[in-house]
């Protein structure tokens, strides 16, 4: 007689304690299907097939799953980790963010594809992470190839139910708000967006937490500048006793990561250029008063308007008429493509290093648009969330050096462009007017670097002046603009 052993598997699911018990020979006998499944506290059941079962009791156990950092495109296979969202133990869901890595083209926030809790972060921050390679270990909630039988539950509160509609859509917040979110505990499921599609602001963080503690947040004090006590005349100063400084640093080395490894490879690519040079002054005392003229019309759009945006426009409209300066040249410079499309870069000096996110189009844009892009451009470079499409595609680009200081420059062209231009800082100095009078003009230099293979020091120099008196008189941009 062959010999018969008992199974059971036990598993717990909204309080209730299931109970299978089925027995399996150790021959060729057929097996024995259970009869009933014993819920405590409820009345048992029939059922048909004990796969479905013991596929229910492994879902509500869990599965450790690997999650990979995928491919991202632009042939990137390494990326540095720059920020976690989440810690181990942390509970996720579908779309959340897990971290967010910087390429040497961009930076990229990675998202969750399970719901689950995290176990285990592979890469502590800048860290190099490689692509196919695991990121986090996440216990997700359940199989998604699970059958399970359809059985006989308690009615669902509505509160549990809301929880559980909201938490499979698409959570939308900026890295900064989930940070604010996670240090503060709170669920972004929980919380109602007011932004556009539901999106999830800082406000909707701030007022929630308010809703939950009923403490206001107080805004940040401003410290007040204290003037020094006055120093009595009879007080004698002491006199500072010399001693030989002891430094006690160490050097450290440290590899390049994200934008440097970038900014080696376009340079070293830009030695290979013969740059030629050429300076010129401009004059925009009428472009200033033209400007503040029109900023509190862009404010009261929403709108910072700089000089950026005109200088861009009068750019692309010398462009028109030097079509070559907006072109590209093959590795062995044997052919030149001329770019349809004016995508005119703008050198950003940000903490993670320089960049270069260019405005497209601009040959079609007004100048509104163009500060409308730009002040977009410049809020996610100083978070470090360009997008490779930001960064990529560019055709002609602008240096604003002169907002850090300098007049000056001697720019570096981003091959493949063909061109660059390096303006310098806005001074107030003397000229003379047609009559001989002296009077306070406002003078900007600009520094010019060509390939020197197919551009002439003529055409460059025709370019300047034609881009200058764009600038010098604005009216005159009325005339060709489109």
């Amino acid at each position: 007689m062959a010999a018969v052993r008992a199974l059971g598997t036990w598993s717990w699911s909204a309080r209730l304690q299931i109970c299978v018990r089925y027995f399996q020979t150790c021959s060729n006998l057929p097996v024995l299907k259970p009869k009933c499944v014993c819920f405590f506290g409820y009345p048992s059941f029939k059922y048909n097939h004990p796969r479905h079962l013991l596929r229910t009791a492994a879902a509500v156990r869990g599965q450790l799953v690997q999650f990979k950092l995928s491919d991202i495109g632009e042939g990137i296979r390494e990326v540095t980790v720059k920020e976690w969202y989440v810690k181990e133990g942390d509970t996720v869901s579908q779309f959340d963010s897990i971290c967010e890595v910087q390429s040497d083209k961009a930076s990229v926030t990675i998202t969750s594809r399970y719901d689950g809790v995290i176990k285990k972060l592979y890469y502590n921050l800048d860290d190099t992470a490689y692509v196919g390679k695991p990121l986090v270990d996440i216990e997700t909630e359940a199989l998604k190839d699970s059958e399970e039988d359809v059985v006989e539950t308690p009615a669902m509160s509505h509160d549990e139910h809301t929880h559980q509609q909201i938490k499979g859509q698409k959570t939308l917040a900026t890295p900064a708000v989930r940070r604010l979110a996670m240090e503060n505990n709170i669920k972004l499921s929980e919380v109602v967006g007011s932004g556009k599609d539901g999106r999830i602001l800082k406000e909707d963080i701030l007022n929630y937490l308010e809703r939950q503690t009923g403490a206001i947040l107080p805004p940040s004090p401003k410290a007040e500048v204290m003037p020094p006590p006055p120093k009595p005349k009879d007080r004698a100063v002491p006199t500072p006793t010399s001693r030989p400084p002891v430094f006690t640093g160490q050097d450290k080395a440290q590899p390049l990561t994200g934008f440097q490894k970038a900014m080696v490879k376009t340079m070293t690519a830009a030695l290979k250029i013969p740059h030629f040079g050429y300076c010129d002054e401009v004059n925009l005392t009428e472009l200033v008063k033209l400007r503040e003229e029109l900023k509190p019309i862009a404010l009261a759009r929403g709108i910072k308007l700089s000089f950026m945006p005109f200088f861009l426009k009068a750019a692309s409209l010398g462009l028109l008429q030097f079509p070559i300066l907006n072109a590209s040249v093959d590795e062995n410079c044997q052919n030149i493509t001329y770019k349809a499309s004016h995508n005119i870069g703008i050198a950003m000096d940000t903490k993670q290093g320089l960049i270069v996110p260019n405005v497209k189009n601009v040959q079609i844009c007004s100048i509104f648009e163009i500060a409308t892009e730009l002040n977009r451009l410049q809020q996610l470079g100083s978070s470090g969330q360009l997008s490779t499409t930001d960064l990529t595609g560019g055709t002609f680009t602008l240096s604003n050096i002169g907002s850090i200081g300098g007049t000056y420059a001697k720019p570096v062209i981003l091959p493949p462009e063909v061109a660059i231009g390096a303006l310098g800082t806005i001074q107030a100095l003397p000229r003379f007017n047609q009559k001989g009078d002296v009077y306070k003009a406002q003078i900007m230099n600009v520094s010019w670097s060509a390939d020197h293979r197919i551009i002439d020091g003529a055409t460059m120099s025709r370019f300047s002046n034609l881009w200058k008196s764009y600038l010098e008189n604005p009216a005159f941009m009325l005339l060709d603009l489109k």
